[in-house]
């Protein structure tokens, strides 16, 4: 059985928009990605955008203090990784190969910006639709796989590991 649980209209509208205001902008700089996880290899067709908000190795990015209304919704005792993804629209919806963040147990988050017909499937079989102000908490150490989007021009997402 698979544990997950998954939360509409996390935060309230106006810290809501404020954030995908700022992802959506011009002024948001995305960082292009070959690869889209380890277990991608680099002839893959398969490519998307991050920013690393926080890393424990980079610190914090300039953006932090935007997320600060999701930061203080989560009970989080250490960071280990906050990142933003943007998969761009393909004609078909592509399931990216399934993954784990890290390789020890964690929590694990994803914030989901848009609304669009992708989504994140864990273990294999279960798809939670990317519908804006959503977030879907779950155990970022099990298998999970990320797509794009047919019908939206990208996937927008937030990607929280902690403890």
């Amino acid at each position: 059985m698979i544990n997950y649980k998954v939360i509409d209209n996390f935060l309230d509208k106006k810290e809501f928009l404020n954030i995908k205001n700022i992802l959506e902008s011009y002024n948001f700089p995305w960082y292009y990605q070959e690869i889209i996880n380890d277990n991608h290899n680099i002839n893959d067709l398969d490519c998307y955008f991050t920013h690393n908000i926080f890393t424990q190795e980079n610190g914090r990015s300039q953006f932090y203090n935007v997320i600060i209304p999701i930061l203080n919704k989560l009970n989080i005792k250490s960071l280990i990784r906050i990142k933003c993804n943007i998969y761009p629209r393909t004609e078909k919806i592509r399931i990216n190969k399934s993954h784990i963040d890290f390789d020890f147990e964690h929590k694990g988050a994803i914030f989901y910006i848009n609304t669009n017909d992708g989504g994140t499937i864990i273990e294999g079989n279960k798809k939670i639709d990317s519908i804006e102000n959503r977030i879907l908490f779950f155990n970022p150490y099990i298998l999970h796989s990320s797509t794009n989007t047919s019908n939206s021009k990208a996937r927008i997402n937030i990607n929280f590991n902690y403890f």
